[in-house]
């Protein structure tokens, strides 16, 4: 008995689709978990390549050991991983551990670039979480190219630190080094400036950002005991656990600085008072900031309080010819100078 032509027929199509879906060059089964496996090689060995720059700023070399506790590993997984950046060029073994090459360092540098950017980019035009920025940057950081995260400095307006004080590094591979103390260990009576905030484990960086913490505010110290640091930001008193404030890097404030907040808000503009912005509270971060950036609230744009509701809240601005309303809360966050003092500076 003859098979059936039409049922041979219909097998033969069969496995040729199945063929295709798996065998076709760039969409295929095969083809995309050839890719899958390719990217996530790729991701890990970016990883380890940040990883070995952090122990370079360090002062130490990294080891298989620390390799594996790091990216969760095996030990043979992390040895594989560093046999792969040795044969690329981006990694050699030391007399002490493992280190970064000059093509390695570079490599490293222009990811975590990338990484800083777009945490950057979250805490000015986005909702997303304070906590969740670091987790979100550690994803975008492997798939943005060279030029996109360009196109993003660019955007931003070149930034030079992201939101948690850490530098930036150029697009040449510069960082400068990161200098201050920790706040729990400044004495009482001296004032200080915040210049970055540790952001793990994220439940710390959340009570910090709760409390008003922010790169380039001024602190005081009032009052520091075991159980925690008194401290006043932006008029404020607050206090931090011993833990918290461990995770605050400040450096001494210029003479003179003060923690009482800034010199003048937009929220103490007189109705019908021309002002110029100075600039936005550092710790204005999130979708409140970008309304404010969207809006025009740059430093020099001149802004005059023109309606005030019954309440007192809101106001009615004027900026760049349109009217717009922000709280009290909102404008408390801009800082601002007299229009006629702006003039006098730019002329001299």
């Amino acid at each position: 008995m003859y098979p059936d032509p039409l049922l041979m027929l219909g097998i033969f199509a069969l496995a040729a689709l199945l063929g295709a879906v798996i065998l076709w060059p760039r969409a295929g089964l095969l083809a995309r978990w050839l890719r899958l496996r390719r990217e996530t090689e790729r991701v890990r060995l970016e990883d380890v390549l940040k990883h070995l720059h952090d122990y370079e700023r360090a002062g130490r070399s990294g080891t298989l050991e620390n390799v594996a506790g790091r990216l969760e590993i095996s030990r043979g997984a992390a040895s594989e991983l560093l046999s792969r950046l040795d044969e690329r060029g981006l990694a050699e073994a030391g007399s002490t551990g493992w280190e970064l090459t000059e093509a390695g360092r570079t490599y490293a540098l222009r990811i975590l670039r990338t990484h800083r950017l777009w945490e950057r980019y979250l805490a000015d035009r986005t909702g997303v979480p304070p906590a969740q920025w670091h987790t979100e940057a550690e994803r975008v950081e492997h798939e943005l190219t060279q030029g996109e995260a360009e196109q993003l400095a660019a955007r931003l307006g070149h930034p030079r630190y992201d939101p948690h004080g850490d530098p930036i590094p150029t697009p040449e591979g510069e960082i400068p080094e990161r200098a201050g103390v920790p706040l729990s260990r400044v004495d009482a009576g001296r004032t200080v400036v915040v210049r970055h905030l540790e952001d793990e484990p994220p439940e710390v960086f959340e009570r910090l950002m709760g409390a008003g913490l922010a790169p380039g505010l001024i602190v005081e110290v009032l009052d520091r005991s075991p159980a925690g640091v008194r401290v006043q930001v932006g008029g404020v008193e607050r206090v931090l656990r011993s833990v918290d404030a461990a995770n605050v890097t400040v450096e001494r404030a210029a003479e003179g600085a003060t923690a009482a907040g800034a010199g003048r808000t937009l929220a103490e503009a007189a109705p019908g008072e021309e002002v110029r912005v100075t600039g936005i509270s550092p710790s204005c971060q999130g979708l409140q900031r970008r309304r404010l950036l969207d809006l025009g609230v740059v430093p020099g744009t001149r802004i005059t309080p023109e309606l005030v509701s019954t309440s007192g809240d809101p106001v009615g601005y004027r900026i760049r010819g349109a009217l717009i309303a922000l709280r009290r809360q909102q404008a408390s966050l801009v800082e601002i100078e007299a229009a006629e003092q702006g003039i006098t500076q730019r002329a001299g």
